[in-house]
Parts: structure tokens; sequence; C-alpha cells
């Protein structure tokens, strides 16, 4: 009775119907996707893992750290699962990612308002300019791979936050701020700074993000779980009400 009893047990945890202790999420101080304020963890993205999560009657704590922190936590197995993550081959490595896109994000490249650079979508036009980036995250494959193949090689010390990167561009530290759209003019509202800096058009790239759960938890369960609630959420149009009510 004992065995039958544990291979039922075990079953619905594969289908993710019993789920184990709070599960420990991390991420990166990045408005309005994920941010603290007044001691709370708030952002459109927090929103929408919350609410997953709640759906899925699974208990999760959300703290942030540094991108760089948030990495080694996921690739030692010491979190679970890390959100707004860029994939890339590297990641994959140590991370399961969800197969639902958790959020569609806008690279973009930013310069002071007195800035005579102009973009035509060709990066290598670019490489006289030093760019500002935040240690150890991804701006997608365009940009990225434009740094790997020597395409763009002038790239200042990176910066913890994207609000110290902000900064610099601001005294003049570097030439160029490559950036989450949304994200730079999150973070130039909030210092008052929206009339200091201009976005260059066209976007550099659009690029999916996702929740990807540390392979050392043993959490593929879990995943495809949050999969399925988070499709149920986009089909019914949830989702998009919460996108919405953040950038209308």
């Amino acid at each position: 009775m004992r065995i039958l009893y544990l291979i039922l047990l075990w079953s619905l945890i594969c289908c993710g119907q019993v789920f184990a202790e709070t599960l420990e999420l991390v991420t990166l101080q990045y408005p309005p996707y994920e941010f603290k304020e007044g001691g709370e963890v708030k952002g459109v993205a927090v929103e929408i893992v919350k609410e997953v999560f709640q759906r899925m009657k699974q208990p999760i704590h959300i703290s942030l750290h540094p991108w760089a922190r948030s990495l080694k936590k996921i690739e030692e197995g010491k979190a679970d699962a890390i959100f707004t993550a860029y994939k890339n081959p590297e990641r994959e490595t140590y991370m399961d990612f969800s197969q639902e896109v958790l959020m569609p994000q806008i690279v973009s490249l930013f310069v002071r308002k007195d800035s005579d650079i102009a973009f035509d979508g060709d990066l290598s036009k670019l490489k006289q300019y030093t760019f500002g980036t935040v240690i150890q995250v991804s701006y997608g494959t365009v940009f990225d791979n434009a740094v790997k193949n020597k395409i763009i090689t002038k790239i200042d010390h990176p910066a913890h936050t994207g609000e110290m990167n902000l900064e610099k561009l601001l005294r003049g530290r570097f030439d160029i701020l490559v950036s989450n759209k949304y994200g730079a003019i999150a973070i130039l509202t909030a210092m008052n700074a929206r009339d200091k800096v201009k976005e260059l058009s066209p976007e550099v790239q659009s690029v999916p993000s996702y929740i990807a759960f540390s392979k050392k938890r043993n959490l593929v369960y879990v995943r495809k779980e949050f999969d399925k609630v988070l499709r149920q959420m986009i089909d019914s149009g949830e989702y998009d009400a919460i996108i919405k009510s953040y950038f209308q």
C-alpha cells in the first residue's frame, strides 16, 4: 500500500499538482519590469509571475540582486528560478527556460539630447563610439553578436545597474547607452531626466525574455505547469490586460 501511495504522489508531482516548499526566485532592479518600492518587489513582469504561481498554488519568494549575482545563484542551484532572462547557448547549459515567452522586450539605443549621433539600423556605422552596458546583461542576438564579432569594440566598464548606467551616460562617460526601451524610460522618468536623453531610431531588436529554472533544482514539472498556466492567461486576454495597465 505504501508503495502505491508513493507512486501516486510522484505522479501528482510530475503532473504539477503537488509542489514542495516556497520557491526562491531571483531577478534584478529593472523598472518597470522588476523593482523594489516600499520594501515590496513590484513591476509588470513581477505581477505576471506572481499571478501564474498563485494560480498554480505554488508559494514563491522574489528577491532582487545585481544581475551577475542572480545568474550565479541559478547556476549554482542556490535559487530556483530567474526572470526576465534572455536565452543564449551558455545559459541553456544550466537553465531550463520556459517554452512560453514571459515578456517581449525592445532593445534600443539612447544618447544625450545634444548628441548628433544618428542610427540607421547598421551597428557597424557606430563602431567609433563607446557603448554603456550593465554587467552580464544580454542585449539580444543582434547587439551581442556585434560585440562578439568585434563590430562593436568600445565598451565602457559595465555598470551594476541600469540607474548607474544612465547616470554615466548623463555625465558623458560613454556615447551610447544600449538598454531595454521601457526600462530606460522608467529610470529616466524616476530621475526626472526624460528631457536630457533621446532614443535613436530604429530599435535594435525586439527580444523575447523568459523565466528560467535552475537545472540543479530539477524543476521541470514546475516549468511545464508554469508554461501551461501562462498560456491560459495569454489566450484569455488577462496577460495583455496586465501589460496594458503599465504601458498604455
